[in-house]
């Protein structure tokens, strides 16, 4: 489950790059998928 959510962010956040939207919010993303990375490889 926290994989998907991860690859969602990442896609999003690529998308958000390619499109240049979002502004600050894709920063965010990439932050909050790399968060989840930390936790799924801690747990």
């Amino acid at each position: 489950m926290l994989l998907k959510i991860i690859a969602v962010l990442l896609v999003l956040w690529i998308l958000g790059f390619s499109f240049n939207m979002g502004g600050g919010l894709i920063h965010v993303l990439l932050v909050v998928a790399l968060v989840a990375v930390i936790i799924k490889l801690l747990s």
